[in-house]
């Protein structure tokens, strides 16, 4: 791994020589270890002319900067980059601004310190798992510098062993190495498998083979998640993205195409298949499939990511399917005005 990463050890480093993206789990056994290294990060970065971001929890954040003191230059804060409050594909939007914001002052280098937030539910673990990987192919080339935190006193075994695959370089115990873990991407979210919910071990509450037309399908999806999906914004959201789904399987796959949800009032879950066979990409979606040009069109996957909590592509004798799943939000009740 780069020299430029060894700020993890606490010492002097001499500038980073690799313009491209660096990507580095750095292993910790305390919360005090944790803002010690993610301090030195920073500082690091002050002192190269980075635009450094602490892509962590208000909490860390606070205590980075109570460490910095006084040496504290512009240093940005933006949970976001650690999917607080957004899902993946809004990340790498906010990390693409903060880019742009760095390439306009100082070295052009931008430098994250990130905490991955997993959270209790291991179906959140494995959306974090599939962003930390695909961030290795999609910001190929991209002049960041990014150390992600991991506590091995808070954090299971499964996670600390995740971070080996999806990382090229792991810093611990004071010391940067390339990781023997690290697995290609586009295999590692091919072999992450596919989450089941316990719904779907029942019967769906709405199937269809051979749907007729688009609009056929579109309509009766729209009346299933009338039924099912109590918050209006939500129901929108959700429609609004696996009809872009579905339009994608009558335009670009091949018939018939077929649909099954499930639903149980917690979760839902929505799979459209079409025959064909050619498309199996585990990394589409991340990002619009052309660029900044949105009425381009490409867009199906990329909304499904960012509206739906898990979007699986599933290649079978059957054809392609698309899995969409999500968990239903409660309707908050408007209190009026006093």
């Amino acid at each position: 791994m780069e020299p430029g990463g060894a700020a993890l050890r606490r010492t002097s480093v001499t500038p980073d020589p690799r313009p491209g993206f660096v990507h580095t789990a750095a292993e910790v056994a305390s919360s005090a270890e944790a803002v010690a290294v993610a301090a030195a990060f920073v500082e690091e970065g002050l002192r190269q002319g980075d635009l450094p971001v602490l892509g962590c929890p208000p909490e860390l954040a606070r205590a980075v900067r109570r460490t910095l003191g006084t040496r504290v230059g512009p240093v940005e804060d933006d949970a976001r980059i650690c999917l607080v409050g957004v899902r993946a594909p809004d990340a790498f939007v906010v990390v693409r601004r903060l880019l742009e914001r760095a390439r306009a002052t100082g070295s052009g280098r931008l430098r994250i310190l990130a905490e991955p937030q997993w959270g209790a539910d291991r179906r959140r673990w494995r959306e974090v798992q599939r962003y930390e990987s695909a961030a290795n192919v999609l910001m190929t080339g991209a002049p960041v510098t990014v150390a992600c935190l991991y506590d091995r006193e808070r954090l299971p075994a499964e996670v600390l062993e995740s971070a080996r695959h999806t990382h090229p370089g792991i810093a611990a115990d004071g010391v940067l190495a390339a990781s023997p873990d690290f697995r290609r991407p586009e295999r590692y979210l091919r072999d992450l498998g596919v989450a089941r919910e316990p719904v779907e071990a029942g019967e769906p509450v709405y199937a269809v083979d051979a749907a007729p037309t688009l609009p056929a399908l579109r309509g009766d999806l729209r009346r299933v998640f009338a039924e099912w999906v109590p918050d209006e914004d939500q129901r929108a959201d959700l429609h609004l993205a696996v009809s872009e789904v579905a339009a994608n399987a009558f335009r670009h796959g091949r018939q018939p195409v077929s649909a099954r949800v499930w639903a149980d009032g917690d979760a839902f879950v929505c799979r459209i298949t079409d025959a064909g066979h050619t498309f199996d990409d585990p990394l589409a979606g991340f990002l619009p499939a052309h660029g900044d040009d949105l009425g381009a069109g490409g867009m199906g996957l990329w909304l499904a990511r960012k509206l739906w909590d898990s979007v699986d592509l599933l290649a079978g004798e059957q054809g392609l399917t698309v899995r969409l799943s999500t968990a239903l939000v409660t309707p908050q009740p408007w209190a009026g005005v006093a």
